[in-house]
């Protein structure tokens, strides 16, 4: 190409990161290029939130203007911050890698609190513009105030730096690229599985005119068509709920193991309880739609659900179903007995790490009062032993999300084999995570706990039936029947294994907490 291409860019310093991340990969084809910094409407308003400011694309509008007067050739965003639709004469011409889109909430440190769940000291003043993460963060934090919270990343993280807040929410991928050090404050960084992002989060989107075939075709080599693939389920979800950035939508696509996951989350307003969805599927077409009608107003869910689980009344599972009108039905099929009373905590003076499978495991532990060596880890199967866990004073080092306990085993092998590790739990435990690991790692077993099944458990008419564990599966068909309406939910692998022999068929949600049955509940 025998004309040096000018990249508009907006003047903050991540955008201006993007623009010369396009221009090295510009001149490294032989494209020369330089740069042109335009204002936004979203940069001059700093006083108003997002859902106030007037129309969309208001921090895309200016540069798209300039696009097509032609005092531009490239204009190069954050791609979550344009519209659904180009303007009539523009293009996408080309999509980045996709980085981390996980979300990052940094903690002043005197304001930390790792005894509750994301860290935030309870009654927490958090900081974020999104109404997407205002209502995500309520359903699992509903203590904390939300503050709105506006300028580019280097100024928001200096207000919680000035004490403006006791926490703030970005995203990881502006933070990276920045190459910010966040040493001085806690930081606990929230996955795109379990903190869905906004459609596209972490993607740049080089956008060109329509008619300009061979800038078009050079840029394809700077194009990577599995992102946009993924791209385009998530912002046509977006496009059919009629949202834009004040929409409180995340929606995350991704491919793992050859079939594609999408992940969604949608409340009415920042202050709403989200709804929330899982699915996994072969192909993308029709994703979409599928997605939208399953957040349909008059969608018909299952009348009552049956769940083998005490669910306190302000947990997320009975808040998820309650808002859609489920009655639940819950109540456990076994009980917990403590078997011993007494620790020698000499047996933890070798130990490198700590792992529990329940958080029955977890609190019958700490109910012992072991005193733990400097230097211990902890591994926890699940988000309802690292919550418990983090009950007693302690974070988890290693977390086991996944439904399949030989994958958790796989997983914690890799970092803990050839060490000294402590298993507290249950008299007659699985061992998954224990047979996983090498010859070479020291094993020590130690029963704190034993299960009971209740005898003569009552049937349920429910037209879910959610099931925690093995134990209480058997509980149930000791004297009972599956219905010929009545669907199955299997909280893992190893509980849906005792279905497999049943010759029942069941579904299995994405994780094994309240979260993960909600969405499976939600996607039935």
């Amino acid at each position: 190409m025998d004309r040096k291409i000018i990249i508009g860019t907006r003047g903050s310093e991540l955008a201006l990161w993007q623009a010369n991340f396009v221009k090295d990969s510009l001149e490294a084809i032989h494209i020369s290029a330089e740069l042109k910094i335009i204002k936004t409407q979203g940069d001059r308003i700093l006083n108003l939130s997002f859902d106030k400011l007037e129309g969309k694309g208001f921090f895309t509008k200016e540069l798209e203007e300039e696009l097509l007067a032609g005092t531009i050739d490239i204009a190069v965003h954050s791609h979550k911050d344009l519209p659904t639709e180009n303007p009539p004469g523009l293009i996408i011409a080309a999509v980045s890698e996709r980085e981390d889109p996980a979300e990052l909430l940094l903690v002043l440190k005197d304001c930390t609190d790792v005894r509750q769940k994301l860290s935030v000291k309870f009654g927490g003043l958090v900081g974020t513009s999104s109404n997407r993460r205002k209502a995500q963060l309520l359903a699992v934090r509903p203590d904390l105030e939300i503050k709105e919270l506006r300028g580019n990343v280097p100024t928001r993280i200096g207000k919680l730096r000035d004490e403006k807040y006791d926490a703030i929410m970005l995203a990881k991928a502006g933070v990276k690229r920045l190459g910010i050090d966040l040493s001085e404050f806690h930081v606990e960084e929230l996955g795109p599985t379990e903190f869905i992002p906004a459609p596209a989060q972490g993607v740049m989107a080089i956008q060109i005119r329509e008619r300009d075939h061979i800038l078009y075709e050079a840029l394809q080599d700077l194009n990577h068509p599995d992102v946009a693939a993924e791209l385009s389920v998530e912002r046509n979800t977006l496009k059919l709920f009629g949202g834009g950035c004040h929409l409180p939508l995340g929606v995350y696509c991704r491919k793992e193991n050859d079939k594609f996951q999408v992940f969604t989350s949608k409340a009415e307003d920042g202050e709403s309880f989200p709804d929330r969805l899982f699915i996994e599927t072969d192909t993308l077409e029709g994703l979409p739609e599928l997605i939208v009608a399953k957040f349909a107003k008059d969608r018909q869910f299952p009348s009552k659900v049956f769940i083998s689980r005490d669910i306190s009344a302000g947990s997320y599972f009975r808040k998820a179903l309650e808002k859609n009108k489920i009655e639940i039905e819950a109540r456990s099929l076994i009980r917990t007995v403590r078997t011993i009373n007494k620790f020698d905590s000499y047996i933890l003076k070798n130990i490198d790490w700590v792992f529990f499978s329940s958080k029955n495991a977890v609190e019958y532990f700490f109910q012992l009062e072991p005193q733990f060596p400097k230097g211990v880890k902890f591994g926890v199967m699940g988000t309802g032993s690292e919550d418990m866990l983090r009950k007693n004073g302690h974070f988890a080092d290693f977390v086991g999300e996944s439904t399949d306990t030989a994958d958790v085993a796989s997983d914690f092998a890799a970092i803990a084999n050839g060490t000294a590790i402590l298993f507290p739990g249950a008299d007659s435990p699985m061992r998954s995570i224990q047979q996983g690991l090498s010859a070479e790692t020291k094993i020590i077993d130690l029963p704190v706990y034993e299960t009971v099944q209740e005898e003569n458990v009552e049937p349920t008419g429910a037209d879910i039936l959610v099931f925690t564990s093995p134990s209480n599966v058997e509980a149930y068909f000791v004297d009972n029947l599956l219905q010929p309406q009545q669907k199955v939910i299997a909280i893992g692998k190893s509980t849906g294994k005792k279905f497999e022999e049943m010759g029942v068929s069941y579904k299995l949600p994405f994780s094994p907490d309240e979260i993960g049955l909600a969405e499976a509940v939600f996607g039935i």
